[in-house]
């Protein structure tokens, strides 16, 4: 089970496996500090392997949902941690314009790192998928279908964070842009405004910078992007309460 399909072909067994994990802690009605069941279990279970197991387990870990304890076993946690979703959902109100603000920086930081390592680690297969949601965004843009763009841009992202071969950049990377999507409650709906066309070259840019390996072209890249698509961002909300 290396790599299982869902709308994008490129997400990595080990988080959907992540992501039955905490199925199985709630139909089980574990609690937090409630032991769970062992890596071999789980996989069994699950029907994978164990070696996926402890991956995904590793993402839960860095997400704070589960503890893993030497020689006690796993764990439910007795938090979410900073990346679970009901202490950001209390934490990050998107009405508050400074937190649109700082989820741009911790968005900088996180996808200039995976740009980076990107190109030292992606895999032609990894790179075929970046490419390939490249080409969706641009297509999205060039039809005017919004929904396609997004997709895209979603797709696009991701890819990178996964060729980073970094499962926390992953988490983080996905988690980021969930949380930007609540700023349509804004009204900001639509996830790069005026910047698109823009958008869709500077994607070429970094999906080029790490095709060739030059890991300072592709953060410097990746940096430009997130920083003109903050600006758009800016531009719109001075448009909106303005005029």
């Amino acid at each position: 089970m290396g790599e299982v399909e869902s709308h994008s072909s490129y997400r990595p067994g080990y988080e959907v496996v992540a992501e039955r994990i905490l199925q199985l802690i709630a139909d089980l009605e574990l609690a937090p500090g409630d032991r769970m069941p062992t890596e071999k279990d789980l996989a069994t279970r699950l029907e994978t392997s164990r070696g996926m197991v402890r991956e995904a387990v590793k993402i839960l870990s860095a997400i704070g949902r589960v503890r893993a304890h030497r020689g006690r076993g796993l764990h439910v946690a007795d938090d979410e941690g900073m990346l679970g979703s009901a202490r950001w959902g209390g934490f990050f109100l998107p009405t508050d314009l400074d937190h649109v603000y700082m989820l741009f920086e911790f968005r900088r930081v996180q996808e200039v790192a995976a740009s980076r390592l990107a190109a030292t680690n992606a895999t032609p297969a990894e790179l075929r998928a970046i490419e390939a949601a490249v080409e969706v965004c641009k297509e999205g843009h060039e039809t005017g279908e919004a929904a396609m763009f997004e997709r895209g841009d979603d797709d696009f992202h991701l890819a990178v964070a996964v060729a980073s071969h970094n499962q926390f950049l992953v988490v983080a990377v996905r988690e980021a842009r969930r949380l930007q999507r609540q700023s349509s409650t804004i009204g900001l709906r639509g996830s790069l405004g005026g910047h698109a066309a823009e958008a869709v070259e500077e994607h070429a840019a970094i999906h080029r910078a790490i095709r060739d390996g030059k890991p300072d072209e592709a953060g410097a890249a990746a940096a430009r992007h997130l920083d003109n698509t903050l600006e758009d961002y800016r531009r719109e909300i001075q448009r909106r309460l303005f005029g």
